[in-house]
């Protein structure tokens, strides 16, 4: 059957006088397409409506939903954030708003974008309101330190409380001896990546070699 003939399956539902009228099928048609759909490729209302609850979960959605899903929990989504990051602030942040102001939920809150563990030392009596944040990365990459420079300190300025101040370190690796059993024994458990090694002539020089005739 063509096109031109095809009828409606909702003529199965009226009384079988309507069912011998042609036109009745066609018009029909056109409900169906919009409401029940034509097949998988082009589902219909009642489809959509079936599947909306994986559009309300950020680990589900589609990339482009998730500034309208982050709205809904009054989070403002970073640009420099990939999509993974994006899920995960807003797969969390609703328990994390309980502990909004306190030294955990700054730790978790900066655990997720960096992905690493989080070092926070308030225990400064000489100083009170001061406390200490400490990111290490893997890399002293002076490009991925600013950005996590950057990307922290305004974690901590909106999450910290007013009357409190604070100093920033970002840890970076230093030149040291390192055998291979070693960098095995300090490779993270949770991103699997293995503190880098400095072999002398390929990625390390000491000092500058005399270029003069």
């Amino acid at each position: 059957m063509d096109d031109d003939q095809a009828v409606s399956t909702y003529l199965n539902h009226l009384p079988a006088t309507y069912r011998q009228d042609p036109f009745a099928g066609r018009f029909l048609l056109a409900f169906e397409t919009v409401l029940t759909g034509t097949g998988p490729d082009a589902p219909g209302l009642q489809g959509k409506v079936a599947t909306i609850a994986r559009y309300l979960d950020p680990d589900s959605t589609e990339p482009e939903f998730l500034p309208w899903l982050a709205s809904w929990v009054a989070l403002s989504l970073r640009a420099d954030w990939n999509v993974a990051t994006r899920r995960n602030f807003i797969g969390q942040i609703v328990p994390l708003y309980g502990l909004r102001g306190t030294k955990e939920g700054l730790r978790r809150m900066l655990n997720l974008y960096t992905g690493r563990e989080v070092e926070i030392d308030d225990g400064f009596d000489q100083l009170p309101h001061y406390f200490q944040v400490r990111l290490r990365l893997l890399v002293a990459d002076p490009g991925l330190i600013r950005r996590t420079q950057q990307i922290a300190r305004a974690i901590i300025d909106q999450e910290k409380p007013a009357h409190t101040f604070y100093a920033l370190q970002i840890a970076t690796p230093t030149m040291r001896l390192l055998s291979l059993e070693l960098q095995e024994k300090e490779r993270d458990p949770d991103t699997d990546e293995a503190p880098p090694l400095l072999i002398l002539g390929q990625n390390t020089v000491l000092g500058v070699a005399d270029t003069s005739p």
